[in-house]
Parts: C-alpha cells; sequence; structure tokens
C-alpha cells in the first residue's frame, strides 16, 4: 500500500522544488539557456540511473521499445517549463501560478480520461470539478 503514495509523494516533493527552482531563476538569463542546462542536469541523471537500472537488460532493446510518446513528451515538457519561466519573469505569484494551471489542466484532463481511457466520472467528481472551476473563478478575480 505504500508503494501506491510513493510516485505520488515524490511528484510533489519534486513540483515544489520545481517552482522554488524556477521562480528562483535569475531575470536576466536567457531562457533557452537555462532549460539547456536543466535538461543536461536531467539528461545525466537519467544516464546514471539507467545505468543501475537496465538490470542486465540489453540497451539496444529497450531503445527499441520506444515511440513516439516520449519524443511527444519531451516537447510538453518543454512548453510546460518556458511556460513557467516566462510566467514568473513577468510576475506570476508561485502560490498562484501553479494551482490555476494545475486546476485547470485537471479540469481538461477529465473529458481526456473518459473519451480516451474511458474513466468513469462518479458524482462526487463532477462535485469536485464544479468546485475548482469555482475556485478558478474565485482566484482570478
Amino acid at each position: 500500500m505504500v508503494y501506491f503514495y510513493v510516485p505520488i509523494a515524490l511528484t510533489i516533493v519534486a513540483n515544489v522544488f520545481y517552482h522554488i527552482c524556477q521562480k528562483s531563476m535569475p531575470q536576466n538569463i536567457n531562457p533557452m539557456l537555462a532549460l539547456m542546462v536543466t535538461y543536461i542536469t536531467a539528461a545525466i541523471l537519467c544516464v546514471f540511473i539507467l545505468a543501475f537500472n537496465l538490470k542486465g537488460q540489453s540497451l539496444a532493446v529497450e531503445v527499441a521499445k520506444i515511440n513516439w510518446a516520449p519524443i511527444a513528451l519531451g516537447v510538453a515538457i518543454f512548453g510546460l517549463e518556458l511556460g513557467f519561466f516566462l510566467a514568473y519573469r513577468v510576475g506570476w505569484n508561485i502560490s498562484l501560478a501553479a494551482l490555476i494551471s494545475n486546476i485547470s489542466v485537471s479540469v481538461l484532463l477529465i473529458p481526456i480520461g473518459v473519451a480516451v481511457y474511458k474513466e468513469a466520472i462518479s458524482p462526487q467528481t463532477g462535485l469536485g470539478i464544479i468546485l475548482c472551476i469555482a475556485g478558478l473563478i474565485l482566484i482570478n478575480r
């Protein structure tokens, strides 16, 4: 049961650290250089962890499993990173930027989950959606 919550805990901790780092970027740094250093750091971490994570499997076999999704994810991450970078640069508060973005994403993902992944919406979930939308309206006033 604990292992079910560990990945979400990791995303929460990493997300908090992520936004603190984004908000701490120098105002005059070139956004592309900042992102390049970010991705080089992430790539180094991935190579290091991959070396211990293959568990005797061939790297070529793993590379053959790559489809369109990791490439599209790279494009999505680039947009996400650049969006928050620019939002903080123009003065968005750290307490609001992530909240507005994440609630909006959550509300947009619900119909995708229903249509593409056949997820069900309970009455409780429906109420949550309404509260999220109401919260967005209140926050943006």
